[in-house]
């Protein structure tokens, strides 16, 4: 099921710093290993975006819109929410804002709580397969595999 959240929301959730000069490419890079590890399509608004930094990105699995100064995240999830249509029934919308939480419902999408979200993210990380551990070959491992590819030269 794909995601609509509304990131600086979420971000404080999940120990990340609002103030953090890098708090929204923070949430982007988790939310890339989320949408990885579950196998599904996430945006993300973040409002407060400076005259030219404002616009969508798609970053992989994960579509960041980054709204204007004098606009809001708020504002551009309900519009988002409002063109699904019928189809906003198959996404879930994370914020722990009432307004939207009420807007989400009212087009019956899913709605999680950022906290409750940020619980799945940990979760999900923590379950995640880790990365195969490199072993070193011992001498005579190293010196049956050279002789190996000997044999296969000839």
């Amino acid at each position: 099921m794909p995601y609509l959240i509304d990131g600086h929301n979420l971000i404080p959730k999940l120990g990340l710093r609002l103030d953090a000069p890098d708090d929204e490419l923070e949430l982007i890079a988790i939310l890339q290993e989320f949408a990885r590890l579950k196998r599904c399509e996430i945006e993300v608004y973040f409002d407060g975006a400076p005259a030219g930094a404002a616009g969508t990105r798609k970053l992989g699995a994960v579509r960041a819109h980054f709204i204007r100064l004098g606009q809001t995240a708020d504002s551009a999830l309900r519009a988002r929410l409002r063109k699904l249509g019928n189809a906003a029934k198959n996404w879930t919308v994370v914020s722990s804002d009432h307004e939207i939480q009420a807007t989400a419902r009212a087009v019956h999408a899913g709605v999680v709580s950022a906290e409750e979200f940020g619980k799945q993210i940990r979760q999900a990380r923590a379950s995640a397969p880790k990365p195969a551990q490199d072993r070193k070959l011992s001498a005579g491992e190293v010196e049956e595999w050279l002789s190996l590819f000997r044999e296969g030269k000839k």
